[in-house]
């Protein structure tokens, strides 16, 4: 027994574990067994606004032009114009008596990554703007969008025209 202490480990062997260096973690790597992210949820109607309803009748054509305006603020992350000159906007309806605002959209591409954001967002924006109680939009794939939608604007700054 005594040449197992000569031994050069013997000295490891022996020391009490609190004493050791600690080991660096190890890393893995994801396998078939793990589990997939949670995707994004699939968003095809958002709604805004406070909901509370008008003193008086809105004018509707007023209101559509401002909720319009609002609509060139939102921009699809991966384009650098604007929903309204992408042509993404199908359908908008303001109702006098209610201030409700129905928008009716699409997207350039059904697998668009940030749909979800985008429907919420317009629903957003719609929602702020004065007049509007309560916007509704809704996400339609019919018919499909094609660049002929586009403003002239929108087609000179994609390099398009």
């Amino acid at each position: 027994m005594a040449a197992d202490r000569d031994h050069p480990l013997a000295n490891q062997m022996t020391t009490p574990i609190e004493s050791r260096e600690p080991e660096t973690p190890r890393r893995t790597l994801p396998t078939v067994e793990d589990p997939a992210p949670e995707p994004a949820p699939d968003v095809g109607e958002a709604y805004g606004g406070t909901g509370e309803l008008p003193a008086e009748p809105v004018d509707p054509d007023e209101v559509k032009a401002r909720v319009t305006e609002a609509l060139r603020t939102v921009y699809d992350p991966e384009i650098p114009v604007n929903i309204q000159d992408l042509g993404l906007i199908y359908g908008l309806e303001v109702h006098a008596e209610s201030g409700r605002t129905d928008i009716e959209m699409t997207l350039t591409a059904p697998g668009c990554p940030v749909a979800g954001y985008l429907v919420q967002e317009v629903a957003r924006k719609a929602g702020e703007v004065e007049g509007v109680s309560t916007s509704c939009v809704k996400l339609t794939w019919e018919p499909p969008w094609t660049p002929d939608r586009m403003t002239e604007e929108a087609k000179l700054e994609l390099g398009l025209l």
